[in-house]
């Protein structure tokens, strides 16, 4: 078995060939004429020196172009790595010289921050640059993309490829420097990509299934939000291609432009992350409602939704399936979620574990029901991360002779066999010696009905160490009375809980896969008075 992202994608087309792979917008691509496309571009690729383990960057949105970059680097065994579009140049210098990368593919609407993030990384040997509908900017350093791809051979490289093949996606996390997360690519596909049934857990025969069984059944429509460039939406994007589904992109999260798309395409599945996208999509379709009777499911991974959300989705489409999914970049899928009515919105979210995930003390070992400890993942792990051997040790472990990682998360194990999230640990707030979690508080402040978003943060005090506290935006057309959200807060959660100070701002500032920026928060109340304070 290859288990190669390319062999799977090929195995659906040799199944389906005339089947569409991709919409976007007007633009439609089948399985056959993304695959010709795909070998173009590798066979180009190769003549400029790309080949097995060579590090190749994607700053791009969503796109066809940005699919078939991907799938042309898989097929050599090349080494795709995600460049995050929302960076400045110094922040792209670090990931293009901490990731080593040869060569870099972009839209050209980022050409000035890439061309001010070369002139500090000149170790990039090649940049391509693809026309977009953003901006058609001139890039004189870089190889045109169609160019390139137009003068290249339709026939699949002779590449041998195998499981092993490297799989890396860069993460930033919530704190700190980007940093690359490697997989074999087969345990990827194991834990994230269909290798194992979601909801079974079973594993799939043989890397032909997902293609096999796709080729019998009607295909669906996945309109997929979230950026290619986070595992949120890639990984989502090539399950679907591996079982003969679409997939839609836009690309930019546009929550008008969303809706119109799903009454003019009736996709059947939506892929979100969080509050992030579902709150400004509620909004939209409040303000323009369209027919969106075609969604079977909106599935969130990446950032889990609040239980006002959950609400209000399953109030305004009640015959949708809305889920809540839990992973990261070290861990893949860890378990997953199906929304609920008012739900007590102080008790964490809750899903069914799923491919190994478990809780576990300080020694890595698995907690009883109903303890605390961290959550964790067991079976198929990263390899590690990229250049940072102290890290990787710290996090990836060997207990009993089973490799496991260990995240920064913390989480109770239930009686059901199901998983309470509480919050991360490298993010608690010590105040007065009791340990508050940000998610926790941000849950509730929320759930009230003029909190439109929150993010929760620590702030020193002389006498308790740090105070909980909170940047919140209010809901439409609504004001905040502080008095009446503390006493909301109160009635869920115990008083060292509540947020002490509370500055409201237009919008909070989260990443490109919905989570929220502490930093960002940590620098916004650092520089100014509370808009409220309380002792």
């Amino acid at each position: 078995m290859a288990n190669n992202f390319a062999d799977l994608f090929e195995h659906s087309v040799d199944a389906m060939p005339d089947r569409v792979a991709l919409i976007q917008g007007d633009r439609r691509t089948t399985y056959r004429e993304l695959d010709i496309r795909a070998n173009r571009l590798a066979g180009r690729l190769a003549e400029i020196g790309v080949r097995r383990g060579t590090h190749v960057g994607f700053q791009m949105h969503n796109s066809i172009e940005t699919m078939e970059t991907l799938i042309a680097c898989f097929k050599l065994a090349a080494v795709p790595i995600n460049i995050n579009y929302r960076y400045e140049p110094t922040e792209l210098a670090y990931v293009y010289d901490n990731a080593d990368l040869d060569v870099l593919v972009y839209h050209a609407t980022y050409a000035d921050a890439v061309g001010a993030a070369l002139a500090l990384t000149p170790t990039v040997r090649r940049s391509i640059c693809v026309d977009d509908d953003l901006l058609d900017a001139p890039a004189p350093d870089a190889i045109p993309y169609e160019s390139l791809l137009a003068a290249g051979k339709p026939f699949r490289p002779a590449v041998q490829r195998t499981g092993d093949d490297l799989f890396m996606m860069y993460t930033g996390g919530t704190t700190g420097m980007p940093k690359g997360v490697m997989w074999r690519q087969e345990d990827m596909w194991r834990v994230l990509g269909g290798g194992v049934d979601f909801y079974s857990g079973e594993p799939v025969r043989d890397e032909f299934q997902q293609s096999e069984t796709g080729a019998q059944a009607v295909p669906s429509i996945w309109f997929v939000l979230p950026p290619l460039i986070h595992a949120a939406a890639m990984m989502p994007t090539f399950t679907a291609l591996w079982s003969g589904n679409a997939v839609m992109f836009e690309p930019r999260f546009d929550p008008v432009r969303v809706w119109r798309a799903v009454a003019a395409q009736r996709p059947h599945v939506m892929v979100i992350t969080g509050d992030a996208m579902a709150r400004p999509l509620i909004d939209a379709f409040d303000a323009e409602p369209v027919d969106a009777s075609s969604l079977l499911v909106i599935a969130s991974g990446a950032a889990l939704l609040s239980q006002p959300v959950k609400n209000a989705l399953l109030e305004k489409f009640p015959s949708t399936m809305v889920s809540d999914s839990i992973g990261s970049s070290e861990t893949g899928f860890g378990g997953i979620g199906f929304a609920q009515k008012d739900d007590n919105p102080a008790r964490g979210p809750r899903v069914q574990t799923g491919r190994g995930a478990v809780v576990v003390d300080a020694d890595g070992r698995v907690v009883a029901p109903g303890d605390e400890g961290w959550l964790a993942k067991t079976g198929a792990v990263p390899l590690g991360y990229y250049k940072d051997p102290e890290r990787t040790a710290r996090l990836f472990k060997t207990v009993d002779g089973a490799r496991i990682v260990v995240t920064d998360d913390r989480a109770r194990a239930e009686s059901d066999g199901s998983i309470t999230l509480i919050g991360r640990g490298n993010m608690v707030i010590n105040t007065g010696g009791e340990k508050v979690f940000p998610e926790e508080v941000e849950a509730v402040v929320k759930s009230h009905d003029h909190v439109y978003d929150a993010v929760v943060v620590g702030v020193p005090h002389e006498r308790w160490g740090q105070q909980v506290a909170a940047v919140i935006s209010a809901s439409p057309g609504r004001s905040v009375d502080f008095d009446a959200l503390r006493v909301h807060i109160r009635s869920h959660l115990a008083g060292y809980k509540v947020p002490k100070r509370i500055w409201v701002v237009e919008s909070i500032s989260r990443s490109p896969s919905g989570k929220p920026d502490y930093r960002w928060a940590k620098e916004y109340v650092a520089g100014r008075a509370a808009d409220h304070a309380a002792d």
